[in-house]
């Protein structure tokens, strides 16, 4: 039984993409991030999963797919509510967050199917800018997240020693860009220019060239 975990907030003006302010409105913003989600989702429900689980920071809406169990997150700092959320499954778990919309099944495929899961093992992601974009633990162990420094450019490699430390075998999945700036946002919809998210940027114009 593979768990395939989403970490997110509610796409809500103010409360997401914020870096992406001031060349998007925090409303255009929102609607970057609702459209990263949606592409996320998508992919999720398509991915061989057994069990599809939504870690979400507020409230659903309209954008939620059916077929997504729905958890609120835990309280603390970003640390905490991911070994909150892999403290939550049994057996093995795949967690990716909302920021990367170019991600596809065949991407995530390594590390869903039942030979990708030997004992002791793990899946790790990283992202361009020195973070982690997908984290898979075999036996998920809410240890091996608490305490590690997030949203640094020394987070994913803190992460992975965590992860060796403890270990266990780590097998790595492509590396990916975040959606964090209006920079990446250009770059991730000339990469996926298919997606939703792609779409959505389309249709806006940043603020330096209105």
């Amino acid at each position: 039984m593979t768990t395939l975990l989403v970490i997110a907030k509610e796409p809500r003006p103010g409360r997401v993409k914020t870096r992406l302010t001031p060349a998007y409105t925090p409303r255009e913003a929102a609607r970057l991030a609702e459209a990263a989600l949606v592409d996320t989702l998508a992919t999720v429900l398509a991915a061989p999963a057994t069990r599809r689980v939504l870690v979400l920071d507020g409230t659903p809406g309209s954008w939620l797919p059916p077929g997504i169990e729905v958890v609120p997150q835990a309280a603390g700092g970003l640390d905490l509510r991911l070994a909150a959320a892999f403290g939550r499954c049994r057996g093995p778990a795949l967690l990716i967050g909302m920021d990367t919309p170019q991600v596809t099944v065949e991407i995530l495929r390594p590390a869903l199917e039942p030979a990708g899961w030997p004992p002791d093992s793990a899946w790790f992601g990283p992202a361009v800018d020195g973070g982690f974009w997908a984290l898979g633990l075999a036996e998920p162990d809410p240890a091996l997240l608490a305490g590690v420094p997030m949203s640094t450019p020394e987070t994913g490699g803190r992460q992975r020693e965590r992860l060796v430390s403890a270990g266990l075998t780590v097998r790595e999945l492509p590396p990916l860009r975040d959606v964090d700036t209006a920079a990446d946002a250009a770059l991730v919809a000339a990469l996926a220019p298919h997606t939703r998210f792609a779409a959505a940027l389309a249709r806006l114009t940043p603020a330096g060239v209105r």
